[in-house]
């Protein structure tokens, strides 16, 4: 047979493949009447595992049995998307734990920052809240979400991941052990500034102070230096040091909004290796609501240590057409090499598309928190 004619057979071949699956679709379906009239769960993991190696059996070579398998994961998978959207449906989308609250929710309303005075998470409040906002600091993230928790503050300020550093690891685990949500976010350009005592020279300089992630975004320049780097808690804790040490042999990486506040004088603007620079800092509260024009979704869950769970998991959102803009994963305390994922994807909780989405994966994977929509 000539090329054609193969292909001429191949196509003969799809379109039966093509009108069978659309025949076991059509039973699904009925599948979801009955599980929604019974209230039976859709995914049936033991009874996909025991389908899967029945279907494999009846093939004749092992390159035909993985292709098989493959294969049947794909179509059940599309099988429980297609009852899930039928039950969503059925149910109106479900009930939603989270509410939305009104746009004036800026005004009237106490704000905690981590870090002390002049830090960039002020400058991020500030930004985000405006001028007026009645605000506290404190002195760790930790405290940060206590303020919220116990309802001392109505927001939070923290940041959360740095364009060239990368994520806050330890505030991803805040917001899995805290019940707190995340309502909003704001973005700042960094540029960090040499700050030293009045009088002071960069030739006398010998000890930088600095947030681990500011040294680390400053390699370059300190590289040359040959200074002693000290890791501080926060930039502004170490503008506050060299003020109050008043040694010239001192200095810290900090804003120079911190220099005002602590009456530094800025040896050198822009030590940051990439001019480019910026954290985006989350805005958090302890009531599950979010803004009518939110439009990003974060979440976390955890997974099965098994070959293709993150991907089924992840088909989600295509079949949805949902586009992910961030996934980040962090070791679970106690278990060995198993992570907890963290998702960002765009889209608000009133979208049918988002509901059905978020069905698929509550069902899907194990301990699934909705970290906030904003």
């Amino acid at each position: 047979m000539d090329l054609l004619e193969l292909r001429g057979m191949l196509d003969g071949i799809d379109s039966q493949i093509v009108e069978l699956y659309e025949k076991r679709m059509e039973v699904c379906a009925q599948v979801a009447a009955y599980k929604i009239e019974t209230g039976k769960r859709v995914f049936d993991k033991e009874r996909e595992q025991q389908k899967l190696k029945a279907v494999s059996e009846l093939t004749h070579n092992d390159f035909n049995m993985q292709g098989i398998k493959e294969l049947f994961e794909q179509i059940m998978a599309m099988s429980r998307k297609l009852q899930y959207q039928m039950i969503t449906k059925h149910n109106g989308g479900g009930k939603l734990s989270f509410i939305e609250m009104a746009e004036s929710y800026k005004q009237k309303c106490r704000v905690v920052f981590q870090g002390a005075e002049g830090a960039y998470s002020q400058a991020a409040m500030i930004e985000y809240f405006g001028e007026e906002v009645d605000s506290f600091n404190v002195d760790t993230f930790r405290d940060a979400m206590l303020a919220i928790d116990e309802g001392s503050a109505d927001f939070a300020v923290l940041p959360i991941e740095n364009s060239s550093a990368g994520i806050v690891s330890e505030i991803y685990d805040l917001l899995v052990e805290f019940e707190n949500y995340i309502v909003g976010e704001q973005i700042i350009k960094i540029e960090h500034c040499l700050l030293g005592v009045p009088g002071a020279n960069i030739e006398d300089i010998r000890t930088v102070y600095s947030h681990p992630q500011s040294l680390m975004q400053s390699t370059h320049y300190l590289f040359e230096t040959g200074w002693q780097q000290i890791s501080m808690k926060n930039n502004a804790y170490a503008a506050k040091k060299v003020a109050e040490d008043k040694g010239v042999t001192q200095a810290a990486i900090a804003s120079e909004t911190a220099a005002k506040i602590y009456g530094l004088e800025v040896l050198k603007r822009g030590v940051n290796d990439l001019r480019e620079n910026s954290t985006r800092f989350i805005i958090v509260t302890n009531q599950k609501v979010y803004a009518k024009k939110a439009s990003k979704i974060s979440l976390c869950f955890e997974l099965s240590h098994e070959s293709g769970a993150l991907y089924h998991v992840l088909s989600h959102l295509m079949y949805n057409n949902l586009n992910m803009t961030k996934i980040e994963s962090r070791p679970l305390a106690g278990r060995n090499w198993e992570y907890r994922f963290f998702l960002d994807f765009e889209g608000n909780l009133a979208d049918s598309a988002v509901r059905n989405a978020l069905r698929g994966l509550r069902e899907e994977t194990r301990n699934m928190k909705i970290l906030g929509n904003y």
